[in-house]
């Protein structure tokens, strides 16, 4: 079973960007460490085309020691970077194209089909024998395509799938629709949300937790494990009731 987190800052009005939906950069410092320490601790990273979108880039390790931690417990320096999207309409010239991390499309049988490009191992050794079959996508090293329902990721499909692929912690961080269909499944562990000192607004601005909603009685649960304040910012650690 595959051990999920998500992290994600948001407003003291919980909103995790603007009405522009422009890339959320109002943490602090001390918030994007913590980020950085969350991902590195995962073998995958998962967030949704539009949050690739924002920001045109992703967070990699950079830090020597959290890079040192990956290379004693036996894992390459950079866990896989994984974009789900419907779309396979990606701007070539976005940063994260550049970035020196493994990626990884995950997109619906529904959409037009693309070749798998093959062999690569979080885990292990790293690429071994990659093959690129013809007409695969030259931007991602690997693309997996699970079944859909009702035009919606299948995430029982999804996550059996990274589980083949030796994923063991997975990292979400975002956006607020994906967010929601993983937790609706219930294959979401723990939350670490930080509390930002400033107001956003905005009846259109994108929450933690978008899509169709919960009703009180089937509301998922958490138990609250930890309340850090750090300067002006609060970090909330949760755990699931999966």
């Amino acid at each position: 079973m595959i051990h999920t987190t998500v992290i994600l800052a948001m407003s003291a009005d919980g909103k995790i960007t603007d009405t522009a939906l422009t890339a959320a950069r109002f943490g602090s410092a001390n918030d994007k460490s913590h980020l950085e320490k969350q991902v590195a601790n995962s073998d995958a990273v998962l967030f949704g085309n539009g949050t690739l979108r924002a920001y045109g880039t992703t967070m990699r390790v950079i830090s020597p020691d959290l890079l040192e931690q990956r290379k004693l417990q036996g894992k390459p320096p950079q866990p896989v970077q994984i974009v789900c999207s419907r779309s396979r309409e990606f701007d070539p010239n976005w940063r994260f194209f550049q970035q020196p991390v493994p990626r990884w499309l995950l997109t619906g049988n529904d959409c037009r089909k693309t070749a798998i490009p093959l062999g690569y191992s979080p885990l292990g050794g790293g690429w071994g024998g990659l093959t690129f079959d013809i007409g695969a996508t030259s931007l991602f090293d690997r693309t997996l395509i699970a079944n859909t329902i009702e035009r919606e990721i299948d995430w029982i499909d999804a996550f059996q799938q990274l589980e083949a692929l030796g994923i063991e912690r997975l990292a979400i961080l975002g956006g607020g629709k994906l967010v929601a269909s993983v937790l609706a499944v219930g294959f979401i562990d723990e939350l670490w949300l930080t509390v930002c000192p400033l107001i956003l607004g905005g009846a259109d601005a994108p929450t933690p937790v978008e899509g169709k909603g919960f009703l009180a009685d089937l509301a998922p649960k958490l138990e609250l494990l930890a309340v850090k304040q750090v300067g002006g910012e609060v970090f909330l650690h949760y755990r699931c009731d999966r």
